[in-house]
């Protein structure tokens, strides 16, 4: 009854301790490609062979429904993969889905024609491979009109976290919303369009004052799963227990990973 959660590196804890929290008798097999993180830098050839291998490999641990925990893999593996068709049996979500429901108010499955909606100014702060697919914004312009998006790579900031550098991490993203107000004064809401992300996400609403709605994936994620899971019961795969695997150095990996979470975290190599 396994639910896979895949990220390039360990920006996706955010998700996963968010989905164990609301979903507390579901076993997690989280995958981390620690080896070729970030993501954020490479090709979108490049990153959906990448996605599609750990996919796979999380497909053979048991777990029939696989979340995207990485915006970059979601902006651009998750809609090939869809198109090129899966196995039977077998799902793909990814992770800005529902933010861009809450942004938009109105379901994904909603095709009626874009509307309006209350906030028109957006600030979005992603990796270089996410800003550069223009996902968001495809997707924001299908469900809605007048909004509008002023996109910021945050280059370094993923580097820095896997690094476990803080201090670093704070002042790449105070020059990073220091950038992206010179391009929009005043943005009224703010996506954090990294799994990373939210691990900042105090600093991100401090440079950015307390009148922006800053959105963050990792609870709005909860839910849609949760919701996803009711109406869908039989996607739980063959998996029944919890799993943290690495491409990586399980050690090092490991030891980050305590530290982001604050508890006892144990990785295997794959």
């Amino acid at each position: 009854m396994a639910v896979g959660i895949f990220d390039s590196g360990l920006g996706g804890l955010t998700v996963l301790d968010a989905v164990s929290k609301r979903l507390p008798d579901v076993p997690f097999v989280y995958y981390a490609d620690s080896a070729h993180a970030p993501y954020g830098v490479r090709d979108a050839d490049d990153v959906f062979s990448l996605t599609n291998a750990a996919v796979r490999h999380l497909w053979d641990a048991g777990c029939d429904l696989v979340i995207l925990a990485c915006n970059t893999a979601s902006a651009a593996a998750l809609r090939r993969m869809q198109e090129g068709g899966l196995p039977q049996g077998k799902r793909v979500l990814g992770v800005f889905v529902p933010l861009i429901e809450a942004l938009t108010e109105r379901q994904w499955g909603d095709n009626s024609p874009p509307r309006e909606v209350s906030v028109k100014h957006v600030a979005l702060f992603a990796t270089p491979a996410t800003v550069a697919s223009r996902a968001f914004q495809r997707e924001l312009a299908f469900r809605a009109i007048g909004v509008d998006v002023e996109a910021q790579a945050c280059g370094g900031v993923v580097d820095a976290i896997e690094e476990g550098d803080e201090i670093l991490a704070e002042a790449l993203v105070r020059s990073h919303v220091d950038a992206l107000k010179r391009k929009m004064l005043e943005p009224e809401a703010a996506i954090l369009g990294c799994t990373h992300y939210p691990l900042m996400e105090e600093t991100f609403q401090q440079a950015l004052g307390p009148d922006v709605k800053v959105f963050s994936q990792a609870d709005l994620v909860a839910e849609s799963l949760a919701d996803y899971l009711e109406r869908h019961p039989g996607m739980l795969g063959k998996g029944g227990q919890s799993l943290f695997l690495t491409t990586g150095d399980a050690r090092r990996v490991s030891d980050r990973a305590t530290q982001f979470l604050r508890r006892k975290i144990t990785f295997q190599s794959v």
